[in-house]
This record gives structure tokens, C-alpha cells and sequence, in this order.
């Protein structure tokens, strides 16, 4: 019988090596293997809510695996949020978050349980959206209120009347009435909800007066004449609402602007290619023509960008706000 040479003898050496227990549990365990969460910090039925629900499907076929949605409403997306950046950093819990768990709450709340930049990996940005002054149709009427000057000169005339309904403190929904306070001398009182859907709720039914709300959650309201658009708080007008004016051409109020924005994130820790990964097929989901079609029919604007472009993103949205919130006076015990 022939003996093998020393060089079969080390490449079969090699070889068990690589095969040991050790070896094997240090490479990269195949993902997903399971359903994957992705928590939205806010009631159903408002914006951050629709996108998920949106992009949950394609990233369940791209990846062959149920990618489920779980409600987690509550001070302003940081319950979610913080369940979240408390989870198991191995990809099975993500976070659609907002400007607001990721830029302003910072600002805004004395106290966070969370540290929104240290406590997660940014994966990508999903959409911007602009925010819509919407009222109640009869409200409107009743008041004499058909634009944003005539809410102006109302507003002032009558301070703490107008009942103005957010999807919670500290969201953008919640900073565009107070910089729209502070830019035009008005005062209304605010009534902080769990998410757009509750809130919308009362608007239609008369208990609250007017809302901020993100466009894509309010436009079917808009369109099915259940809620009066006033302007859009965007710099310009927003192509799924095109006969609507800006805030800043509509009334006494040059240079106002405040937008929302929705992104992936995961727990600190996530594996590096798992996120990247997920920023690759929510990119190519984004870029789809069914699914980029559906988002900008509802005035949302399909992004995709990168981590590391997200991170600077976050970075520089959070400076933003923090201005805003300051000048603004806003606060939450």
C-alpha cells in the first residue's frame, strides 16, 4: 500500500482544521433563518406604519423569509425604539425609525432611554415625505378658514381655540405646528396621539381642528374630501398634490419648511454584512416601478441610500432639529 506524501499529509491536516467545532462556529451563521420583526413605534394606520407595511413584502420575497410588522406606540417612538436598541443585535429586530426617534426626541426630552446614535446601525433611508396642514371640512368652514392666511388671521384672533392633534410629542408632525406657532405669532393647543391613525380618527370626527400630518397617511383622507389640504410643508410643492400651496407661498410665513424621513435601523452589533444586505434589497425594492410608483402616488420619495450615508444623514438631521426645538420653546416633561 502506498503511503501518502508529507504534502497530502498537511493538506489533510488542513482541511480537519478547517472543519473543527472552533472553525465552524465561527463562521457567519446563514440569515434569515426565521421571520424577521421590524417594530414601528407607532399606532397603525399613519405613515411610518404604511412604509413598513410597503416594504415588508419585498423584502420578505427577496430574502424568503416573513418580515412581520409589530406595532409599538408610545412617547413619541421611543418605547419602540428603545425595545429595539435593546434587542439581540442578530438581525431578526429592526426599527423603521423617524426623524423623530432619531433627530429630534434627543432634543426634545429631558430624559431618553436610548442613546440614538451609539444604540443603533443606521441600514438605510426608506422615504422623505413633506408634512400637509390638513383641517376638518366642517371645522374650516364653520371658522371661514380656505387658506393658510385666513387660519392665521383666525388663529390670532382667537388664541387656544384651534385643537391641532399630532401622532405624538416630539415627532415631526408635533415640530411643524410648534415652528409654524413660532414663525407666525399663533397658539393652538395640542393633543399628542399614539401614531397618525388615532389622531386622523379625531380629526374626521370633529374633535380635533387641524393636524400636520404626513402626506401619505393623509392623502387618502384628502382625497376622499374627509379632510380640507391647506399648503404643504415642504420648500416646494409636492408632485402627488399638485394644486396645493406651500406653506411658505401661501401665507406670511417665508421660509418655512419641515419635512419627515423613515428609515431601517438594527441594534448596535448587527453584523456588518447583514445590514448591508438588507440596505441592498431595500434599495433595489425602492427602485422597483410597482413599489416606487406607490410611494410617490402617496407623496413619499423612495430613497435607498447607503449606511454610512444614512449615519451622516442622521447626524446632520439631528443638529437641524435641535435648532428647531429650540427655537420653537418646545418641551416634553
Amino acid at each position: 500500500m502506498r503511503l501518502p506524501s508529507r504534502r497530502h499529509l498537511l493538506i489533510a491536516c488542513a482541511a480537519a482544521a478547517a472543519a473543527s467545532p472552533a472553525s465552524l462556529l465561527a463562521q457567519p451563521a446563514a440569515w434569515p433563518t426565521k421571520p424577521v420583526r421590524i417594530v414601528v413605534p407607532f399606532a397603525p394606520g399613519g405613515t411610518t406604519d404604511i412604509l413598513a407595511r410597503a416594504l415588508a413584502p419585498e423584502l420578505g420575497k427577496a430574502f424568503g423569509q416573513t418580515f412581520i410588522i409589530e406595532n409599538k406606540p408610545g412617547a413619541g417612538g421611543n418605547v419602540g425604539a428603545d425595545q429595539v436598541a435593546k434587542s439581540a443585535p442578530d438581525g431578526y429586530t429592526l426599527l423603521m425609525g423617524t426623524v423623530g426617534t432619531h433627530a429630534i426626541n434627543a432634543a426634545l426630552y429631558p430624559k431618553m432611554p436610548f442613546d440614538h446614535v451609539k444604540d443603533f446601525v443606521p441600514i438605510t433611508l426608506v422615504a422623505g415625505v413633506p408634512n400637509v396642514l390638513v383641517m376638518n371640512p366642517a371645522k374650516a368652514e364653520q371658522y371661514g378658514i380656505k387658506n393658510v392666511a385666513d387660519f392665521i388671521r383666525y388663529a390670532k384672533a382667537h388664541p387656544g381655540k384651534l385643537n391641532m392633534a399630532s401622532s405624538g410629542n416630539g415627532t415631526s408632525i408635533h415640530l411643524s405646528g410648534e415652528l409654524f406657532k413660532t414663525m407666525t405669532g399663533t397658539y393652538m393647543l395640542h393633543f399628542p396621539y399614539k401614531g397618525s391613525g388615532p389622531a386622523l380618527l379625531d380629526l374626521i370626527g370633529g374633535t380635533m381642528d387641524l393636524m400636520f400630518d404626513n402626506l401619505p397617511s393623509a392623502m387618502p383622507q384628502i382625497k376622499a374630501g374627509k379632510l380640507t389640504a391647506l399648503a404643504v410643508t415642504s420648500a416646494q410643492r409636492s408632485p402627488a398634490l399638485p394644486d396645493v400651496p406651500t406653506i411658505a407661498e401661501a401665507g406670511p410665513v417665508k421660509g418655512f419648511e419641515a419635512t419627515s424621513w423613515f428609515g431601517l435601523l438594527a441594534p448596535a452589533g448587527t453584523s456588518p454584512e447583514i445590514v448591508a444586505r438588507i440596505q441592498q434589497e431595500t434599495a433595489k425594492a425602492l427602485t422597483a416601478p410597482a413599489l416606487k410608483e406607490r410611494l410617490e402616488s402617496q407623496g413619499a420619495v423612495p430613497s435607498g441610500m447607503s449606511s454610512a450615508e444614512f449615519a451622516r444623514f442622521i447626524a446632520a438631521e439631528t443638529a437641524k432639529w435641535s435648532r428647531v426645538v429650540k427655537v420653537s420653546g418646545a418641551k416634553v416633561d
